[in-house]
């Protein structure tokens, strides 16, 4: 089956989630959105308290491999069960849920273009950045609102894994993207990614 993949890749609250979603809200059913984060690993050899201090940051926290076959198998025409991740238990759940092949996917993620198979697999990379201050505060918001955890273990985790991580394997992998924008909320980039998807779409 043809199909268009397309990439979002990004720090930490940079704003990707909200350039997805924008675009996710304007084509519907005729889009359909992967997330990266589902594929974290599951721990349950861990305890919580165990898995509450693993680098999450990390290209080796998520399985990766299984993301690349999952989209080898949509270009395919194929189904995939895909996996479900629970932040607040820092685990892989039971359940998964069904992706079907559709005509355009967005794939997102903070570390969707660090591993060179997976970035092969895109036709388009987009990378949003925005400033670290605002990136660790949209970061507090989500965490403690979506995610139930507390100031303490945000800001710790973000100085002793995210900040570090991100200077190591996200930043760096802004050079490979085919657009770079200037947060989720670039309502010109939007209208450009609404007119390729639209074209892509039309054939």
């Amino acid at each position: 089956m043809d199909c268009i993949m397309i990439g979002i890749a990004g720090g930490t609250g940079s704003g990707k989630s909200t350039f997805t979603n924008k675009i996710k809200e304007r084509f519907g059913d005729d889009v359909t959105v992967i997330y990266h984060d589902n594929y974290y690993r599951r721990r349950d050899e861990m305890t919580y308290e165990e898995r509450t201090k693993v680098n999450y940051d990390h290209p080796s926290s998520l399985e990766t491999d299984l993301l690349i076959e999952h989209l080898k198998m949509l270009k395919m025409g194929k189904s995939v069960e895909c996996p479900i991740y629970d932040f607040t238990q820092h685990n892989r759940s039971n359940k998964t849920y069904t992706i079907h092949p559709s005509k355009v996917f967005l794939i997102e993620g903070i570390l969707i273009f660090s591993d060179e198979r997976l970035r092969d697999l895109f036709d388009i990379k987009v990378f949003v950045e925005a400033d670290a201050d605002e990136r660790i505060l949209r970061r507090i918001v989500r965490d403690v609102k979506e995610r139930g955890r507390d100031i303490d273990n945000i800001m710790e985790q973000y100085l002793t894994t995210v900040k570090p991580m991100h200077s190591l394997y996200v930043e760096p992998t802004k050079t490979t993207a085919d657009i770079i924008i200037n947060s989720g909320m670039n309502d010109v980039a939007f209208d450009i990614m609404s007119l390729k998807i639209e074209s892509l779409l039309s054939k």
